[in-house]
């Protein structure tokens, strides 16, 4: 074991301080961006849990989110190729909804996200995560089914019944994994869609999920149906699509100024707060420095040691933030708050924790100057 390890194991309490401040810095832009990013997740979770391998979306869109509609003949043009076995359009529409308060409840009223599926076991537009349950329950007319974390925000109960646009629908069943902070997802049948006049069979349509005959070769797919629309439409395969509008969501102005403001703050309480703990830590163990000295240790021995410290304080903040950012999603999941923390965000996250924790130690080499042999005669 190094000294520098040795010494951060045996003398924890000195470089706590610094640990915390790295892990506050990790966990402050980490739960801003896990917060927006689980938000683009609840958007996408239709997406991620369809059983389509491939989505179509306009040319010119870079997600989910840039989708502003096409036009329904191209499905004709995707059944061209030999691989696609179902093609359909995803249908998502806007409703009110107003439940039916009882016992003092309060009323309430919203618009909700109505999405349509096909309630047929294996069909494209139906999420491949519900239950023949739930599928039995959306096949019954006036139907609807909710996230469990939407209950409360609409004021009803499984077995309720509240209005959508004017029309009487019930409550019958939940689904666990689609919540959203903002737009209430409701689920609906094609045949409940049309009672409650929001199924769209106009000519154009939102995104177009395919189906195809091998799954695996969903990418080179997705690549020949791009060139065979001639520029009409782009082919994504799901993964690529969810990635994508995660990305999409980061480049919206006022997100990644506020997500830019906190990893600033954030930089900025961590270098300061660890380089502080860093300078009293070695000052406090000035005289044991000075030994090494007097034993003939070099100076730039002695600052590799500091750098070494540094290091590890670093990868003990990375630790403590992990720990931290888990507590916050767990603490989130339960009050149904999506938060999601892809790789493309949490990679530079910890590199620049532990750029901050390298930097701290080059600030504090000042202080082995005074780590002179003769103050221990002193």
């Amino acid at each position: 074991m190094s000294l520098a390890l040795s010494t951060l194991i045996y003398e924890w309490r000195r470089y706590l301080a610094a640990v915390i401040a790295l892990a506050v810095a990790g966990l402050l832009v980490l739960a801003m961006t896990g917060m927006f990013m689980g938000m683009a997740l609840s958007f996408t979770a239709t997406v991620d849990h369809s059983p389509a391998q491939i989505l179509i979306l306009p040319p010119q869109a870079d997600g989910i989110f840039g989708d502003s509609g096409q036009p329904r003949r191209l499905i004709p043009t995707i059944y061209e190729h030999p691989d696609v076995t179902e093609v359909q359009p995803m249908i998502i529409n806007w409703a009110g909804w107003t439940n039916f308060p009882k016992d003092g409840q309060p009323a309430k009223n919203d618009g909700v996200r109505v999405v349509v599926v096909n309630p047929v076991k294996g069909a494209v537009t139906l999420p491949n995560d519900f239950s023949d349950e739930i599928i039995e329950a959306l096949k019954e007319p006036f139907a609807v089914v909710l996230d469990r974390s939407s209950l409360g925000k609409l004021g009803v109960k499984v077995g309720d019944k509240a209005k959508m646009n004017g029309r009487t629908v019930t409550v019958a069943g939940v689904v666990d994994g689609y919540p959203n902070m903002f737009n209430t997802q409701v689920f609906t049948s094609i045949q409940t869609a049309k009672l409650i006049y929001v199924y769209d069979d106009g000519p154009r349509v939102g995104p177009l999920l395919v189906k195809l005959r091998d799954p695996t070769r969903a990418k080179q797919v997705a690549a020949e149906l791009t060139v065979m629309g001639k520029g009409q439409f782009k082919a994504w395969t799901r993964e690529q699509l969810s990635e994508s509008s995660q990305k999409g969501m980061m480049k919206e102005g006022g997100i990644s100024i506020m997500i830019g403001f906190m990893a600033v703050v954030g930089v900025f309480i961590g270098i300061v707060i660890t380089w502080q703990t860093l300078q009293g830590a070695i000052l406090a163990n000035i005289k044991e420095f000075a030994s090494l000295r007097a034993l003939g240790v070099s100076v730039g021995t002695l600052n590799l040691i500091i750098m070494e410290l540094s290091f590890w304080v670093g990868v003990a903040g990375l630790a403590l933030t992990a720990v931290l950012v888990a507590g916050v999603a767990t603490l989130a999941k339960w009050g149904g708050v999506p938060m999601s923390f892809p790789l493309f965000i949490d990679i530079p996250v910890a590199i620049m924790l532990m750029v901050i924790a390298i930097l701290s130690g080059l600030f504090s080499l000042g202080v082995l100057k005074k780590s002179q042999p003769a103050d221990l005669l002193r």
